[in-house]
């Protein structure tokens, strides 16, 4: 019988910190976990300007996209949430440095509060098509 999901793990991603992955494939799908601005080779959360934790956050998709065999291009559902919507306008322009011509399609919500009083978390969907597709 087929591997019903299966977890994912980058090494130059951030540990998860409870009990989840960072990542599932199941199926044609990877799911992967919000990802917050945590330097994975030193554990410290980045300080700093919003377009320096975007990058982060979006480096730490990036790992953990790499590692399931696939890339930011299959990534189809972003959610960004953020402490403060008046970082939109800062984050939109640091997260849009990851796509071409296709981003995916993205929801983003104000939240009023996120784990370890960070700013942003961004989560992320990919579908990656067989190969006859």
């Amino acid at each position: 019988m087929a591997q019903r999901k299966r977890s994912i793990f980058a090494k130059g991603s951030p540990t998860p910190v409870g009990p989840y992955s960072q990542a599932i494939r199941a199926g044609n799908f990877i799911f992967i976990s919000g990802q917050v601005p945590v330097n994975p080779a030193t554990g410290e959360f980045v300080k700093g300007s919003m377009t320096l934790q975007t990058q982060r956050c979006m480096d730490n998709i990036k790992a953990i996209i790499t590692a399931a065999g696939s890339s930011l291009k299959d990534i189809v559902k972003t959610t960004i949430f953020l402490t403060n919507m008046n970082d939109f306008a800062e984050v939109n322009e640091a997260y849009g440095n990851y796509f071409d011509l296709e981003p995916p399609a993205r929801t983003t919500i104000q939240a009023a509060a996120l784990p370890k009083g960070v700013a942003i978390e961004i989560d992320a969907v990919a579908y990656v098509a067989d190969k006859k597709e």
